[in-house]
């Protein structure tokens, strides 16, 4: 006797939207067609979970040139052939401490006219927008630094003659207090513009030259950015940036390496030294330096128009942007008596290394 043939659908999915069903005949029928009618229905299934829904966003990947690491630091070594810069500049201060000094919101912008020389010379004048009355006036040599408070927005209580030396940190000072007539505490006034060193920004505008006796390492980043003043829509809002990162380290004593500056090329639409990281000896950051598009600084092309300086120790950030790239003197000399700053409005003077000593003796004597 014959076995009783029975019908089964036979199932082969081609897509999610389009099946074949194939009617055959087999004797083990009504098994086989529940399993494949089982794999039809979780294989709809899956699809639909997998299906998107709704469209995820990302950021805009921006194409990336590529350098090689001579590449970059023939870069550096460009920009570092710029021996002195004289121009006149807008200054932006962002500076918790300046409050103190009732200066913080009328002064936050202002004029400026600087000049820096090599290796490490800097003298700044910071005036008030239009009539250009002197607000300050700060000049390095490179060893030390004075630092003028002409016009302190108030009654001229605050006005001061400040000078220390590059190499020593007045953090501490920024802690001190002291008593006035009435024998109220009151925090230093002194300590906005003990922050506000002129040196700090001698080596965000003239670059300081490749070491021979250092080791650079590159290699490369992607970094999510956001233009808040793109339109909404605009792919351009939301990017994914490349960047190559060159690490200048340099060998110690006891053949550790330690890292003393960093910095970030935009490889978008070229190569372009965006950023420049500055670290002190136990590998804290010192400066971040943020370099804005470029343009031509009287006649040197591509050089960054804008330059940002933010010292995180001493809790504050400048930006400069020259206000007539054309107008800018590049290359000339100055007289090293052209950054030593004199006491010639007879200011009252403090020295910032007698203060630093006074404290640490004080400390001390607890």
């Amino acid at each position: 006797m014959l076995a009783k043939e029975n019908t089964f659908a036979s199932i082969f999915v081609f897509s999610e939207e389009f099946v074949i069903i194939k009617f055959c005949k087999t004797y083990e029928g009504k098994l086989i067609m529940k399993l494949k009618l089982l794999f039809l229905f979780l294989a709809l299934i899956s699809s639909a979970c997998l299906s998107p829904k709704e469209r995820v966003t990302r950021p805009t990947l921006l194409k990336t040139e590529d350098a090689s690491k001579e590449q970059l630091i023939a870069e550096i070594e460009r920009l570092s052939r710029i021996g002195s810069i004289r121009a006149r500049v807008d200054l932006k201060f962002e500076d918790n401490s300046f409050a103190e000094i009732g200066i913080g919101e009328k002064y936050r912008t202002a004029d400026g006219e600087i000049v820096v020389q090599r290796p490490a010379n800097i003298v700044l004048k910071v005036q008030l927008p239009v009539v250009r009355t002197d607000i300050a006036q700060m000049a390095s040599n490179g060893t030390r630094f004075c630092v003028a408070i002409l016009n302190d927005g108030g009654d001229g209580r605050y006005k001061r003659f400040i000078c220390g030396s590059n190499d020593r940190d007045y953090s501490e000072l920024a802690k001190e207090v002291e008593r006035i007539e009435n024998g109220k505490v009151i925090k230093k006034n002194v300590n906005a513009f003990v922050n506000l060193r002129p040196q700090h920004f001698t080596e965000a505008i003239l670059v300081r030259p490749i070491s021979t006796e250092s080791i650079y390492v590159q290699s490369e980043i992607f970094q999510e950015e956001f233009d808040l003043n793109a339109q909404k829509q605009s792919p351009l809002r939301w990017v994914l940036r490349g960047y190559y990162i060159l690490d200048e380290l340099q060998r110690e004593a006891d053949n550790n390496l330690r890292l003393t500056r960093r910095f970030w090329f935009d490889r978008v639409g070229g190569i372009r030294l965006a950023r420049q990281q500055i670290f002190d000896y136990e590998g804290n950051l010192e400066s971040d330096i943020v370099y804005g598009r470029e343009g031509t600084l009287s006649n040197y092309a591509n050089m960054p128009l804008r330059i940002e300086v933010t010292r995180p120790k001493e809790k504050y950030r400048m930006s400069l942007t020259y206000q007539d790239p054309t107008g800018v003197s590049i290359g000339k000399s100055y007289p090293q008596s052209a950054f030593e700053l004199k006491n010639n409005w007879n200011l009252p003077e403090i020295d910032l290394d007698k203060k630093l000593a006074e404290f640490h003796s004080g400390f001390r004597g607890k």
